[in-house]
């Protein structure tokens, strides 16, 4: 575990971690306990469940002080609630177009191409990733500008039965809507196949063809510069994953494989003994071989010294492209301390972003964090 440098900062990070907590404890109470069209895209007592699970999960890397107790018991309230959250049958229907009615959602920002149409506040993610000549594919109405895509060092870490790897990454040969081969339209690629390759020379020196794209939310065809689909801030995958890791860390590995479990069954439905994991597997390291990987350089870190590693990999499979692998990864030990494709560590006091410049000279009282 990471804990900030310096007994000022660490007071300051501890201050501002019981004040959150106190507010939302506070007016929990005050929110209402439907969870309906009435309450989607505000924040009901349920949400803010989540929110504080979510807040005990990481009060190590806030506080130094662990309180894995009490992000079960948050969990606990939602997964008691009976008011109907569950885990969808298909892990795509959480990310569909359409997706206001997923049983899976607790919390989701709302996201409607109507309102966003000349691409303010736009879900984008479609044009932040795909390349130009992908709008043949979706029959969009512009054309993709993007090029995000996954390292490859994580697709290797898949299961090639689990499903998650086909859902959630456009790979291989891109067809238009017809059936017809696309080829490419930039750089060297221009005239060729638009084959995506699960490799990515780095961030300085790579061409369009390199990296799986981001498929995870469904791209509606015809979509414009913004998505349709509601974004899942939390969702129940999440709480049953923040309970077992809160269990696991707590010494019940067993208890918390049965949750990892239950989230991994609808993605082996092709071999569905895949799908469970025992306690003594959440124990191992990681099957991520972190080190540089790029056309400059090649190191081999891999991941087996991570504690808990194991269960690490689950988050990365279950939750990638929803913004949350800097906290799993400073939660873990693992985001100033390894490297992957061109990112090598570059001191502990990046677990802390720095405050902007425009506020520290605004207001003579803020002090930038350490390091920067």
């Amino acid at each position: 575990m990471i804990y900030l440098p310096g007994i000022c900062q660490h007071r300051g990070r501890l201050e501002v971690y019981n004040f959150i907590v106190s507010e939302i404890t506070t007016n929990l109470p005050l929110l209402s306990k439907a969870n309906d069209q009435t309450t989607y895209g505000k924040f009901n007592q349920w949400a803010a469940h989540a929110l504080l699970a979510k807040v005990y999960l990481n009060a190590g890397v806030y506080t130094g002080t662990a309180a894995w107790d009490k992000c079960i018991t948050e969990c606990d309230a939602i997964i008691n609630s009976g008011v109907g959250f569950g885990l969808e049958a298909s892990q795509s229907s959480v990310f569909a177009t359409e997706n206001q009615n997923s049983k899976e959602i607790i919390f989701a920002i709302p996201f409607d191409e109507k309102f966003t149409a000349d691409g303010a506040n736009a879900f984008a993610l479609h044009m932040e990733s795909l390349e130009p000549e992908n709008q043949a594919t979706y029959n969009f109405q512009y054309s993709p500008w993007g090029g995000i895509c996954a390292i490859p060092q994580f697709i290797n870490t898949f299961d090639s039965d689990d499903s998650r790897l086909k859902n959630n990454w456009i790979q291989g040969q891109q067809y238009t809507l017809a059936g017809v081969p696309i080829n490419g339209s930039l750089g060297a690629y221009t005239g060729k196949p638009l084959n995506y390759i699960n490799v990515v020379p780095g961030v300085d020196s790579t061409e369009e063809v390199h990296g799986f794209r981001l498929g995870k939310f469904e791209y509606k065809q015809g979509a414009l510069l913004g998505l349709s689909n509601d974004f899942p801030l939390f969702r129940y995958a999440d709480v049953l994953m923040m309970k077992a890791e809160s269990m696991l860390r707590s010494g019940d590995a067993n208890g918390a494989a049965l949750l990892v479990t239950q989230v991994r069954q609808r993605n082996f439905t092709a071999n569905p003994a895949k799908a469970t994991v025992t306690g003594v597997d959440l124990q191992k390291g990681s099957t991520y071989d972190y080190g540089l990987r790029n056309h400059l350089n090649t190191t081999h870190e891999g991941g087996a010294d991570i504690q808990y590693g194991r269960f690490l990999d689950e988050l990365a499979w279950e939750f990638n492209t929803e913004g949350r692998r800097r906290q799993d990864l400073i939660r873990f030990g693992v985001y100033t301390q390894k490297s992957w494709l061109s990112h090598s560590p570059n001191g502990n006091y990046r677990t802390l972003l720095p405050l902007p410049r425009q506020e520290v000279v605004k207001n003579t009282n803020l002090k930038q964090n350490t390091g920067y």
